[in-house]
């Protein structure tokens, strides 16, 4: 599969945003101050009625969109990853999850994708502090498209939801036109020796390194485990079941994300070898590149080869 284009999730999401605000009036948009940045901004300018600039302060963004939600609107509130689920998750545990409100939480600049800002801004846990709320539904996106079609689906499905979004344009992996259901998986390559369970921009990484091991003969799976809750555990069985190697990727703490989700699935339904290429137990740093950052946390289609090898070479 050529990885040649690229494009914005957040810019997907700003755009698909307004479409979704046409077709839906009880659609109302929350945003800490950072409109420009996660391109609610465009929802802001074509609905003002339906805009709600809170300013720095998301816990009280949460207790907005609870107390719309109650009243029979949809709100999607809006904000970095790092401070929107960090901040307010008391707020969103109490006041969304537990009433289990119809409440949409959108994290933009994820992971390291926020490369210039540095730790503080960088979240490696967001996955993790919303997964283990109950009622949360939890979703990755690959990609710019599967981003937009991520978010028609949560708008239109009842109840609690977080979408993890990236700042900047990642490789598109999808054409136009997909189908996406919350919560089950998407086989983006078939194979017989390994399997690579990915999510985020690590999913363009999963079919390069695929592509490198096919050329030395090494028959990989890719699956797009977008959804990391309700996790695809039929898909994760099967793979585990058929190819006997499991290897997880992702931009975010090895603790308690996709690794950690499906390690747990194994080891209940299915226990096979594993390896989790992720972020080891450490902060972030800054750098002038979103690149640079993925190479120096051993996020790329390398470090994903060679644990696929080691895995693979233990089988035979």
């Amino acid at each position: 599969m050529a990885l040649m284009r690229q494009a914005s999730q957040v810019e997907a999401f700003g755009r698909v945003l307004v479409d979704l605000g046409l077709e839906r009036k009880d659609l109302v948009v929350l945003d800490p101050d950072v409109a420009d940045s996660t391109k609610t901004a465009y929802f802001a300018e074509r609905y003002p009625e339906r805009f709600i600039r809170v300013g720095i302060s998301e816990q009280d963004m949460i207790g907005i969109a609870a107390g719309l939600a109650s009243s029979g609107k949809t709100p999607v509130a809006c904000g970095f990853a790092m401070f929107v689920t960090g901040r307010s998750w008391e707020q969103i545990a109490n006041s969304v999850a537990l009433p289990g409100l119809n409440v949409k939480i959108v994290g933009t600049h994820s992971g390291l994708s926020p490369h210039a800002d540095g730790e503080s801004h960088q979240s490696f846990c967001d996955v993790a502090l919303m997964r283990v709320l109950p009622n949360m539904k939890v979703v990755v996106p690959a990609d710019a498209v599967e981003a937009a079609e991520a978010l028609k689906t949560l708008v239109n499905n009842p109840g609690p939801g977080y979408l993890r979004l990236g700042r900047g344009s990642t490789p598109v992996v999808y054409d136009d036109g997909l189908e996406f259901t919350i919560g089950n998986a998407n086989l983006v390559r078939e194979g017989s020796d390994a399997t690579i369970i990915s999510n985020g921009v690590m999913v363009s990484m999963a079919i390069e390194a695929s592509e490198r091991l096919s050329r030395i003969g090494t028959d990989v799976r890719v699956i797009d485990m977008h959804t990391v809750k309700p996790l695809d555990n039929a898909s994760i069985e099967k793979a585990a079941r058929e190819t006997g190697a499991i290897v997880t990727a992702e931009e975010h703490s090895v603790i308690g994300g996709l690794g950690g989700a499906v390690a747990e699935a194994l080891s209940e339904y299915r226990p096979t070898p594993m390896k989790r290429v992720g972020i080891s137990d450490r902060f972030g740093e800054s750098s002038r590149r979103y690149s640079e950052l993925l190479e120096r946390y051993g996020l790329t289609a390398e470090a994903i080869t060679e644990a696929a090898q080691i895995l693979v070479s233990r089988k035979r």
